[in-house]
């Protein structure tokens, strides 16, 4: 029987899992019901001050009344300000302040599940088909290993991937963690193999008819048996065997993106799969002290830089 929550929310990262993941990493977790929905934010405290910032991830969009009940639970908590990344079609209604550091993309990439295997294999890019056959006439075998032993196989290789890309992701701990709360229910682990040797695997999230590519990483091994192509085609596959009707594939360039730019290839790599470009609301900041607020926009800016 479904939570309550989770009735509730229309996201992984809103619901009740991915919240007791949260607090079992040490975040306080504030769930704030309004208006028939919910809105679960995280509190990061501010090192050496007083004050802390929300967090509201993949959410609703507020209403105004919402917005009211989220300020003044803000203020009980010295929150400087709200950050919200509302998962729903982009709108540019002027009523919100748009955040100059968001964590979230604007834009992802969708494909509808509803068609037959037959008609999303025709609706492919031809390279991408040919990829796919290519992997499984090289003996490319994908494995759904949704335990403990196909998570240490992902974590292995996605951090690799990380170290690799020169990407600063979660830590082991927080991978692990949300991995633990989410296996039962929502977290499943594909893995391609050539023979014996994992050359790439996914954690996916199924959740509410849809399915959502959440992490993946490669091997330098054998990349001529073009193994990420099969995987993708499976975790497609798997979706639909779920009952998943969409599949957001979580984060992509816009559609008229530059060749040079660092998300480029995995930007090409879905496109190859006849999705669909989608635009998301920006990352929206609700503001409680504004001169704190300013402060901390340039201090994330020099850190920025910094790093």
């Amino acid at each position: 029987m479904e939570n309550t929550q989770n009735i509730l929310v229309n996201h992984p990262m809103q619901s009740l899992e991915w919240g007791n993941a949260r607090t079992a990493m040490g975040v306080e977790v504030i769930k704030i019901e309004s208006e028939g929905k919910l809105f679960q934010m995280t509190i990061h405290p501010i090192p050496h001050t007083p004050y802390a910032i929300g967090y509201i991830p993949r959410s609703d969009i507020p209403n105004k009344s919402t917005i009211k009940l989220i300020k003044d639970i803000g203020q009980k908590h010295k929150l400087v300000f709200v950050k919200l990344e509302p998962y729903a079609p982009y709108s540019d209604n002027g009523e919100y302040s748009i955040s100059s550091h968001p964590l979230f993309p604007e834009w992802t990439q969708t494909l509808d599940l509803t068609p037959s295997e037959e008609a999303l294999l025709k609706k492919m890019k031809p390279k991408t088909r040919y990829n796919i056959r290519l992997a499984e006439k090289k003996g490319v075998v994908i494995r759904e290993m949704s335990t403990d032993e196909g998570y240490d196989i992902f974590e292995k290789l996605y951090f690799e991937t990380c170290k690799r890309q020169h990407y600063r992701g979660h830590t082991p701990a927080y991978h692990r963690i949300l991995w633990n709360h989410l296996k039962n229910t929502q977290s499943h682990i594909l893995i391609a193999f050539f023979g014996t040797v994992p050359l790439a695997p996914y954690e996916l999230l199924i959740f509410k008819k849809k399915i959502y590519y959440l992490y993946g990483g490669s091997s330098l091994l054998h990349k001529n048996v073009m193994a990420p192509n099969l995987l993708m085609w499976e975790a497609i596959r798997l979706g639909k065997k779920s009952g998943a009707e969409l599949f957001d594939m979580w984060g992509s360039l816009p559609p008229e993106y530059s060749d040079s730019h660092s998300w480029a290839g995995f930007t090409r790599f879905k496109q190859g799969y006849g999705t669909q470009f989608f635009h998301l609301m920006p990352s929206i900041d609700i503001i409680l002290h504004p001169i704190l607020y300013k402060m901390y926009g340039v201090l994330h800016l020099i850190r920025e830089k910094l790093l």
